[in-house]
């Protein structure tokens, strides 16, 4: 049973139960039919996982269904918004995970018909055992119908959520390389700009007056230059004026991490939009064959719950709107923040830093309060109307209806009204959901409705080796007016070019022009359509081996590998690392000095396949010697034949005899100087010879460090085992003690009024089969009269019990709401606190990523996901204990049968978690 796209290729499928490894695809793409169904093909990892700690080795290579890759290549040729082509790449998928929803309910619905005719079964002295059995076996086999189903359901799910996630994050990866930036200058610009244009004549100074030149005598243009001024915008909504600064990378990061979630969730959830309004049309159908026209009364309840869950939503819209830009800002603190930590640390500024992010946090967890009491009163409005929905309905069924409530029409009644009042439910909360997901696709679209690089200049003109041009052209930096380059016409040869110029002349945005990071303003750009390999002015580099940051995904080649060493001057500093060429380097090259690093990204583009090479300013960083080295070695050596090389640099002395052309830049123009024309000494050694002894001394000082080098950044650590209790209780002590009692009292105290009202329940329909005199002596209920007689006692019972749950339910949500505030705030603070007081060797070690998802990621954790688990964990434990009790006292034979059910549960949970553990801290 192929799982799989029949176009793509077979090969390397590993075969079930196979002893997993990563050169392997996973065995998913080749199954039978009972394999799929049983997920028995994961009995080969989950023993590995049973027996010891995974490693990336253990674990199966992703499908093709699932690779990144390919996944964006297939997105990005479809059209639309991001949700139509979400939805036409994983049509398929949705269409089965339909089907599967239509099975699941109809099997679930079946359950009460089954139950009814069961209990009447039971309650026939006439009728045989066999058909008592019967209707208990068919409700066996519909269960595992639905059983079946469900995990069907959670495969496609699963498929769905990580391919639609894997290709709005490579969508955004994609975006965020390709766009234009705008910063905030820019946009202040734009503002002073807009502003002096709109104020007019009003604006213009004539020395006349001092009030006509601020505008005094204008109350329009008063009010727009104070709203300036404020920082508001008080013009008029047609100016036609949108300023919007580009997205910063705390909103990237927000958007990756919880708005594709966000988004991607509702496809793990597809299922619910088919199933919950086909379970609303069979659960109203069902009940009104049971009961008649009185459930009307129940769903009424549940209408004008939802009713207020209406305005409740739009209240809460608005905060989770604010709360996400709040989220956006504690994100961009963060990022500038643990990008910064070393320098903070230098100048003592680590604190005040902190205080700007605690600021930012305390800020986040108010509107999470709120955002949470507002859920709360959601969640009561539900959970009240699920309580009262049985009460409206049993009132008209009982006193308007004058009908009898026996045990055979009230338990699947309750099981039925259970199913109609989640179906009621689950309609808005499903709205809800799409809400906040519209939310979030909206972020979405508008980042990616942000304006690309303009390429409109550049002509790609196909060739072996046409040349480089810049025809009049003029540029600047994006959403600036002003113009960095100005009227520039060069022409690039094959071979070395050299660029000069003072500091901030405009040499690295001539770079930047080329690569079409400027937005161009008049003529045009000629450039080959081929590769382009750019060296920055500062280097960036990966957290992996030197040969890795070189090779750069380009195949390895030995020979051509050791002429780039040697041409960069790497071989000796490689000889003093014992692992030499593959020692890791840490996060950005932290582990080698700077013309280290330098050195290792100048190879990188030399190593590269690009006929194009621009390099900004490679020699900055190294002494004299090494610098001269390169100039003859690797410039003017074989590996630079048929390239076209545009060096910028300060040390013309070293080059420019042995350029074909050289480019002075200045004050936004740029000329090609004549053979023979010294460059101004300002311009060839303005910045060499500040820096020159200060590298030497910096090569040596850090060149005995390297020596003793072996691994610059330390493997994050992998607990083994499961969880240990110290974890759990450091939480628990952070959202105090006192709290947490709190909610367990009102968790045990709610679960004992539910098991109240069951009682209360049977003791109601028993109650309509015995004389008046039986009935008094029944203990609990000695002064209720008859239902016959009276009726509203019991109405009036059922509904203080309904009443006193909600209110449970109420004040529980409420504890929670203030454990996860202590918890956050004081979890966060210690993190926050550890990670500005650690030692720099933390920080040497210790990669930018990884603290990132400490401090967000991890935090998002804390702040959600966790205590919700802790609590239902609470709750289902009361429950499960309050069950076998209760059980075990009407039917002692029961325990038998849950101890079995139990110990099963246990031994295949025992068997799975360490494999779930294990393969959750891999990722």
């Amino acid at each position: 049973m192929s799982l799989r796209d029949p176009d793509l290729p077979s090969a390397d499928i590993s075969p079930a139960f196979e002893k997993p490894h990563r050169r392997m695809r996973s065995p998913e793409d080749n199954l039978t039919l009972w394999q799929w169904m049983s997920v028995s093909w994961m009995s080969p990892l989950i023993a590995i996982g049973y027996t010891r700690q995974l490693h990336d080795e253990d674990v199966w290579s992703l499908s093709y269904e699932f690779q990144h890759r390919i996944l964006h290549q297939r997105f990005r040729e479809l059209g639309g918004s991001v949700v139509r082509r979400l939805l036409s790449a994983n049509g398929i998928d949705l269409a089965i995970l339909s089907f599967l929803g239509v099975v699941e309910a109809l099997s679930n619905f079946a359950g009460p018909v089954l139950l009814q005719q069961l209990l009447r079964a039971m309650e026939d002295v006439y009728a045989p055992r066999s058909k008592a059995i019967t209707f208990a076996v068919l409700s066996l086999l519909v269960r595992l119908i639905a059983c079946q189903s469900s995990v069907f359901s959670l495969w496609f799910s699963r498929r769905c959520y990580e391919r639609s996630r894997g290709e709005m994050i490579t969508m955004l990866y994609e975006k965020t390389l390709s766009r234009k930036l705008i910063g905030e200058s820019a946009l202040s610009q734009k503002v002073d700009t807009s502003v002096n244009e709109q104020n007019g004549n009003a604006l213009a100074t004539d020395g006349k007056s001092g009030a006509s030149r601020f505008g005094l005598r204008n109350p329009w243009v008063l009010a727009k230059r104070v709203s300036h001024a404020l920082g508001k915008r008080i013009w008029p909504r047609d100016s036609g004026m949108k300023l919007e600064q580009s997205a910063s990378i705390g909103k990237i990061y927000n958007l990756m991490r919880y708005d594709v979630y966000e988004v991607a969730q509702r496809f793990w959830e597809f299922q619910s939009l088919v199933r919950v309004p086909l379970s609303l049309v069979l659960s109203i159908v069902l009940v009104w064959k049971l009961i008649g026209w009185p459930c009307l009364f129940g769903v009424i309840t549940v209408i004008v719950a939802q009713s207020v869950n209406v305005l409740i939503t739009r209240i809460l819209l608005q905060y989770e709107r604010e709360r996400r830009k709040v989220t956006d800002g504690k994100l961009k603190k963060i990022t500038q923040y643990v990008a910064a930590i070393r320098h903070l640390r230098w100048y003592g500024w680590q604190d005040f830093w902190q205080d700007q992010v605690m600021q930012a946090r305390q800020k986040e967890l108010g509107f999470m309060v709120f955002t949470g009491f507002w859920r709360a009163l959601i969640s009561f409005a539900n959970y009240l109307a699920s309580g009262l929905f049985p009460v409206a309905a049993f009132y008209a069924y009982t006193a308007l209806a004058g009908e009898p409530l026996r045990i055979d029409i009230a338990f699947p009644a309750l099981q039925l009204f259970g199913m109609l009042e989640n179906s009621l439910r689950d309609v808005p909360n499903l709205i809800t959901t799409l809400l906040n997901a519209n939310i979030a696709v909206v972020r979405i679209e508008d980042f990616m409705k942000e304006a690309n690089k303009d390429n409109a200049m550049v002509r790609s003109v196909p060739g072996a080796r046409p040349q480089v041009m810049l025809c009049d052209a003029s540029f600047a930096w994006p959403g600036i007016s002003h113009e960095v380059l100005q009227n520039v016409s060069l022409e690039f040869p094959v071979g070395l070019t050299v660029i000069c110029g003072k500091v901030a002349a405009g040499k690295t945005a001539l770079l930047q022009a080329l690569l079409g990071e400027l937005e161009g303003r008049g003529g045009h750009v000629t450039l080959p359509n081929d590769m382009v390999g750019y060296c920055a002015q500062t280097p960036w580099l990966q957290s992996m081996s030197i040969r890795e940051n070189i090779l750069f995904t380009c195949p390895y080649e030995e020979g051509r590998y050791r002429k780039v060493l040697e041409a960069c001057a790497l071989t000796q500093d490689l000889a003093a690392f014992k692992h030499g060429d593959l020692t890791n380097i840490g996060e950005n090259g932290i582990g080698l000095s700077g013309g280290q690093r330098a050195r290792v990204a100048l190879a990188r583009a030399i190593y590269s396949p690009a006929k194009m090479l621009f390099l900004d300013d490679p020699l900055s960083a190294l002494d004299h010697q090494t610098a001269d080295s390169i100039v003859h070695r690797c410039f003017m050596g074989p590996l630079m034949d048929g390239r076209t090389v545009l060096v910028v640099t300060h040390r013309t002395a070293l080059c420019q005899h042995l350029a074909k052309q050289v480019i002075e830049v200045s004050k936004g123009t740029a000329r090609v100087l004549d053979r023979g024309h010294e460059p101004s000494s300002e311009t060839s050694n303005s910045a060499a010879s500040d820096s020159a002894d200060e590298v030497k001394e910096e090569e040596q000082n850090d060149s005995q460090e390297d020596t003793e080098a072996e691994k610059f950044i330390e493997d994050e650590k992998r607990a083994h085992g499961g969880v240990k209790a110290a974890i759990y209780w450091e939480y628990v002590r952070a959202g105090k003690l006192r709290w947490w009692a709190a909610l367990i009292f009102l968790l045990a105290l709610h679960r004992l009024v539910g098991l109240g009202e069951t009682w209360f329940l049977k003791k109601w329909g028993e109650a309509y089969d015995k004389p008046v005199e039986q009935l008094a002596s029944s203990g609990l209920f000695d002064h209720l009269p008859s239902p016959e007689v009276n009726i509203r006692p019991w109405l009036l019972g059922f509904f203080l019990l309904a009443m006193v749950k909600g209110a449970l339910f109420l004040a529980g949500n409420c504890v929670m709401i203030v454990i996860i505030y202590n918890a956050g705030r004081q979890m966060f603070g210690d993190v926050m606190d550890r990670v500005s007081h650690a030692t720099f060797r933390f920080y040497d070690v210790t990669p930018l990523g990884r603290l990132m998802n400490r401090m967000t990621s991890d935090i998002g954790t804390v702040d959600g996901n966790i205590s919700q688990q802790f609590e239902d964990v609470a709750f289902l434990a009361i429950s499960w204990i309050s069950s076998i009790v209760v059980i075990a006292s009407v039917t002692p034979i029961f325990l038998v049968f849950s101890f079995v059910l139990t110990a099963s549960f246990v031994l295949i949970f025992l068997r799975f978690l360490p494999t779930s553990q294990s393969l959750r801290r891999l990722e």
